[in-house]
């Protein structure tokens, strides 16, 4: 158990791919030897006509982004005082995995579904991540 939490092992005959962060993370080794996280935070201005299905699509988005191997977080943020701006919190695990996130059906899917429902480009911002630690996420 490490803070509180309970580590579990890898099943390897259940799992297809297998992050080298997550064995270094079952074998109970530091994962700092990898580079650390990537965040992408991205701001969004949507139509406020669009909101509704820029939501689902965002959404869907989201749901299939999590099943990638690259990304251990992605979120949909909706700003509480201007309900039209959004913010997607996306967490990769190495410099490389957005490139692979853009080349995935599910994210052509949504940057050619919403591309007309924003009211100006959308802007990115990318962020090291050092709190919590990578094995935290």
């Amino acid at each position: 158990m490490i803070n509180g939490k309970e580590k579990h092992r890898l099943d390897l005959k259940k799992i297809s791919f297998v992050h080298p962060r997550h064995i270094l993370l079952a074998a109970g080794l530091p994962t700092f030897i990898l580079s650390l996280m990537l965040i992408v935070l991205v701001h969004v201005h949507v139509k406020p006509d669009c909101l509704k299905a820029f939501r689902i699509a965002s959404l869907e988005n989201a749901r299939n982004s999590l099943q990638e191997p690259g990304i251990a977080r992605f979120d949909v943020l909706q700003d509480n005082k201007d309900p039209n701006k959004f913010i997607l919190n996306e967490v990769y695990y190495t410099e490389d995995d957005p490139a692979a996130h853009k080349e995935t059906a599910h994210y052509k899917k949504w940057r050619d579904t919403v591309e007309n429902m924003m009211a100006e480009p959308r802007q990115a911002v990318k962020l090291t991540n050092h709190f919590p630690a990578d094995s935290e996420w």
